[in-house]
């Protein structure tokens, strides 16, 4: 299991497009349009599938949101960061 960031951490290592939502960082990619956006929805699910660590992803026209937690250890783990970090990539 992966411990807890500490509010300073997440602060500190969350990368600059992401936002803390209490539990959870989050971020929304936007698109020129639909297909775009499944298309970075499919690939962010491949690669947090490679991770084994599963977000939650939402699929609207010309945005995705994507929200990162580990649910096991109740918030935010250096987990998601690089998972975070992993999405911006795409």
């Amino acid at each position: 299991m992966a411990e807890l960031l500490s509010d300073e951490e997440i602060e500190e290592r969350t990368p600059e497009e992401w936002e803390r939502d209490g539990d959870e960082i989050v971020r929304t990619y936007e698109f020129d349009d639909y297909l775009d956006g499944v298309g970075f929805a499919a690939g962010a699910g491949g690669v947090a599938q490679d991770a084994f660590h599963h977000p939650e992803i939402t699929i609207g026209y010309g945005e995705v949101e994507i929200r990162l937690t580990s649910h096991e250890e109740g918030g935010i783990t250096e987990k998601d960061v690089e998972l975070a970090e992993r999405f911006d990539d795409l």
